[in-house]
């Protein structure tokens, strides 16, 4: 990144205004990060803004693949299949599945051709907080009895207070150090579909060749000691490679006191939307922040859509909480829709017609300040453009909501929000 290159008015427009929409009116406020951004256009101008926010800028250099629903296992085996040197999983959920019967199949092939094969969970997404074993009885047994090494991120027993909420939610997987993915994906059934039946929940995932996949292996890497790991090979960090004209970055975040990377990230990307911005976020029920520059956005003139999940929810109070921002924001000009089919899973942006990001980010509290999460950021219009046609093909089954339809609020909504906010407060 050349910081020379996007030039000193990158500084000066990235100021905050003073006092817009009450920003600056009282003393507390005074002293949080503020908004609107007005950013400079293009990913020169982003990618400055974005490396002096989280430490990560746009770099050349990647081939980027759009993966939705099942389609990204198929493509994920395929390359594990290939593996040289290793294969590392990072993941929220696993189960025992046709899916997962599938990976751990693939993953014992390659140990027994030497390739190291590591994996971690997290046992609250996979087993602990459903109080069964499935996991560990059937597929940890299965994975350990062949040679893959299994680990999970922070065990419960005996720890509760202080670990429920410090989950990684993180999806990676990546194989030889140089092919990532990320998405929403979990191990389980439930991804293992097309999106369009109840059971089959809709998703979205990338597939990255390039320098961003150094820091994917670097979060794993990371997580891989906590949870009990051993230090990685040499060779599983191998010097990044140029695979494509793209540009990328990985955002990482963990949660903390006070702002994390993930916000960060979510702020910035909002703040670079000048025509468009479209929003597909599986529990959307941001913060008052971010509610703001939403509705700023759209008194800007730019066309602002959300696409959430409908009646297949999975945490019916997020849906109750993602409700209570409705009105408000249709007031503002937002566009809302509810996905009908299935459970609507992606986390997605897309904005003007080159930013696009593809992660495991939700737009809750939990995400934004309590979980482990991990975004691909893409500057390509080709890609933006794929992500595009994902939209078109989902409204085909969704239902737009409207003041006269569903968006206007009331008092259940109001207290699901302001329950789901509790979880992301510093304490």
């Amino acid at each position: 990144m050349d910081a020379e290159a996007a030039g000193e008015d990158v500084l000066d427009d990235v100021v905050p205004q003073p006092g817009a929409h009450g920003w600056d009116e009282t003393e507390g406020r005074r002293h949080e990060m503020k908004g609107p951004f007005h950013l400079p256009p293009g990913p020169d101008g982003f990618s400055f803004v974005l490396f002096q926010s989280t430490g990560v800028c746009l770099e050349e250099g990647h081939q980027v693949e759009l993966l939705e629903n099942r389609a990204v296992f198929d493509r994920m085996l395929e390359d594990i299949r290939q593996a040289k040197e290793s294969v590392h999983v990072l993941v929220y959920i696993w189960r025992p599945s046709p899916v997962s019967d599938r990976l751990v199949e693939a993953l014992r092939e390659r140990v027994s051709a030497g390739v190291r094969c590591r994996v971690v969970v997290d046992p609250v997404g996979s087993e602990e907080v459903r109080g069964d074993k499935d996991f560990d009885q059937k597929v940890e047994r299965r994975l350990t009895e062949c040679g893959v090494e299994v680990h999970y991120y922070r065990p419960l027993a005996g720890k509760v207070l202080g670990r429920i909420l410090g989950r990684t939610h993180q999806k990676l997987v990546i194989v030889d150090g140089k092919i990532g993915y990320t998405g929403g994906f979990g191990i389980w059934k439930v991804w293992d579909g097309d999106g369009l039946q109840p059971e089959e929940w809709r998703d979205t995932h990338i597939r990255v060749e390039g320098p961003a996949v150094c820091r994917m292996q670097l979060e794993f890497s990371r997580t891989w000691q906590e949870a009990g790991g051993s230090l990685l090979h040499p060779e599983d960090l191998p010097e990044p490679l140029q695979r494509g004209p793209v540009r990328a970055g990985f955002v990482a975040s963990n949660g903390k006191l006070g702002m994390t990377d993930a916000e960060r990230m979510v702020r910035l990307v909002i703040a670079a939307a000048r025509k468009r911005l479209w929003i597909a976020n599986a529990y959307f029920t941001p913060n008052n922040a971010v509610l703001e520059q939403l509705v700023h956005k759209a008194h800007e003139g730019v066309d602002v859509r959300v696409l959430g999940p409908g009646p297949v929810h999975d945490v019916p109070i997020i849906r109750a909480s993602q409700r209570a921002t409705y009105q408000e924001l249709l007031k503002a000009g937002v566009r809302i829709w509810e996905y009908q089919a299935s459970m609507m899973h992606a986390k997605t942006m897309l904005v003007d017609d080159w930013l696009s990001v593809v992660g495991s980010t939700n737009l809750d509290a939990l995400s934004l300040n309590k979980l482990a999460e991990g975004s691909m950021v893409v500057a390509d219009e080709a890609f933006a453009r794929k992500l595009e046609q994902g939209w078109e093909k989902d409204l085909r089954y969704s239902r737009e909501i409207t003041l006269d339809a569903g968006g206007v609020t009331n008092p259940w909504r109001r207290l699901a929000r302001r329950m789901t906010q509790l979880v992301g407060q510093d304490r």
